[in-house]
């Protein structure tokens, strides 16, 4: 009889065991999906950031772009589309639990930093209009009561100057109940021309680092070890806490060079990338490219 008691309890706690580690086996799974990030807002043909959200492909979205700022001018160039929707829309995305964030800077425009005073102005600006403060008077918040979850550096042109006094001045505007985002899109020569003296600092919540249009480092044929060694001298710069995010085109048309086909990236580049405990997911340029290449699709599961 004791050893029939005996036998049972053997019995329950292999059954045990193997429901444990199924179960680990499927959080292992679950989590590796859905960090991706994608930019939004440089094509009407892209569909409004709600149906952007409404995908579930995503757990950023970054509006693009706040082409001009510095020196008191400020543009916002959505091509296009309709900022009356806007507001609307980033609640509905926030609503999802997807983060909604303004990109400064990009390929166009002018921009640019003249001092730690210039940058001071462009932090509280960005709190007033997009971030939850108060507009100063005769100003209207262009997405009106909608509050973004912070601020994505693309800085492609102009002077490296004070970008990391204006992370220190937006990060100081975080609080108990609202923390404000703020992460990079350096290029993928490491360290960055124009952002690689502001990231030092260690402040900034997440790097998208551009792996396109750099074919010294991009991802090709022949280029993987150049590839790995860039990657990892970016995840070794970053302090604990901060993660690295691999930045991609969405279509062989997206970008001059640095597209990965999708069965590539899942078989060859995320094995590299994942190693690294401060990988959190791939970036891609852009909804537009995305929602005619479908990459996100056949890659959401593997990131």
């Amino acid at each position: 009889m004791a050893m029939g008691k005996i036998a049972a309890r053997l019995a329950l706690a292999v059954i045990t065991f193997c429901v444990l580690l199924s179960f680990i086996g499927t959080a292992t799974a679950i989590g590796k999906t859905g960090k991706i990030t994608v930019y939004w807002g440089q094509n009407t043909n892209e569909g409004s950031l709600r149906q952007t959200c409404e995908t579930r492909l995503y757990s950023t979205v970054i509006i693009s772009f706040l082409t001009d700022f510095g020196r008191g001018n400020y543009k916002l160039n959505l091509a296009g589309h309709s900022l009356s929707e806007v507001g609307p829309d980033v609640d509905y995305c926030q609503s999802r639990k997807i983060l909604v964030l303004l990109a400064l800077g990009g390929g166009k425009g002018t921009y640019s930093l003249a001092s730690q005073g210039d940058a001071k102005a462009v932090a509280e600006y960005l709190w007033r209009m997009y971030l939850g403060g108060r507009p100063m008077p005769r100003q209207k918040r262009p997405f009106g009561s909608a509050v973004l979850d912070g601020i994505d550096f693309d800085i492609e042109k102009g002077s490296s100057q004070y970008y990391d006094d204006l992370a220190r001045y937006l990060k100081a505007y975080s609080s108990g109940n609202k923390k404000v985002w703020i992460t990079a899109a350096p290029q993928c020569p490491y360290p960055d021309r124009w952002l690689g003296g502001a990231l030092k600092i260690g402040i900034f919540d997440r790097v998208h680092v551009q792996f396109y249009n750099n074919p010294a480092c991009s991802y090709g044929a022949g280029n993987e070890k150049a590839f790995t060694r860039a990657w990892n001298a970016w995840t070794k710069s970053l302090p604990a806490g901060s993660s690295i995010y691999l930045g991609l085109p969405a279509s062989p048309r997206a970008a001059r060079s640095g597209y990965v086909p999708p069965a590539m990236l899942t078989s060859t580049v995320l094995p590299i990338v994942q190693n690294s405990a401060k990988y959190g997911g791939i970036m891609l340029w852009n909804r537009y490219w995305d929602l005619q290449n479908g990459y996100a699709k056949d890659v959401k599961r593997d990131v």
